[in-house]
């Protein structure tokens, strides 16, 4: 959560060859949900007429993908993590505006999060070892051309990715993913928030540097490639 998710799945979701872009709240267990992601994505989108894959994101521990239960051709998996102290500041930015579900609107929920997303992310790597492609999250804005150019070549599609991308009827929606203006733009914008209102302590942002240090490196390791900033 909140480390590009939206702005990735919009690249994606508009290149020609690839149907979806926000987040379908769906586990990955066995075929029927392989047909429920069919079902849910017709019940608002159409299919393009020269697609080959299907997208969705997932962001929480509560969605699983067991990938020797699916009965998939040529998956495509793509994992990616962002640095922690931004991604934790933006996940309480996220939740102090809503006005119920406020879970992780504090340092201490939303740094657990952030630390028991990564284990269970590098638990499925350890497991799908040589089965998915690894980049750091910033890329996407740091060096998007690289970024864009590698993901092209790795997906194995006939056109680039582009920088700039469509918007959806689910653009900019809650719980479908990134709800901030900045997803409205249809470009890739380099610019990022500080967060400097909120405050994160020293303690807390030490111990989720180190889980980000062990599992990336974890992630990495495990990737059929990757692409890091280091």
């Amino acid at each position: 959560m909140r480390a590009y998710s939206s702005l990735i799945g919009h690249i994606l979701g508009s290149h020609p060859e690839i149907d979806g872009y926000y987040e379908m709240h769906i586990s990955y267990q066995n075929n029927r949900d392989l047909i429920k992601q069919e079902t849910v994505y017709s019940q608002q989108e159409s299919f393009k007429s020269g697609s080959h894959f299907l997208f969705d994101k997932l962001l929480h521990n509560k969605y699983k993908l067991n990938l020797q239960q699916l009965e998939l051709k040529q998956p495509r998996i793509l994992v990616t993590l962002r640095s922690p102290e931004k991604t934790i500041k933006s996940i309480i930015h996220l939740f102090q505006k809503k006005e119920q579900q406020r879970l992780y609107a504090n340092p201490q929920e939303a740094t657990k999060y952030y630390i028991q997303r990564l284990q269970q992310l590098s638990e499925f790597c350890q497991i799908n070892s040589q089965l998915y492609y690894y980049f750091d999250a910033e890329l996407i804005r740091s060096n998007s051309t690289a970024m864009l150019a590698t993901l092209t070549q790795w997906l194995q599609l006939e056109s680039p990715l582009n920088d700039q991308y469509q918007l959806f009827s689910k653009t900019g929606k809650s719980g479908a993913g990134d709800s901030s203006k900045s997803i409205q733009r249809g470009k890739i914008v380099t610019s990022t928030n500080s967060y400097s209102n909120i405050e994160i302590s020293d303690e807390l942002l030490e111990s989720a540097e180190q889980a980000y240090r062990k599992f990336r490196s974890i992630m990495i390791e495990q990737s059929i490639e990757e692409r890091s900033v280091n």
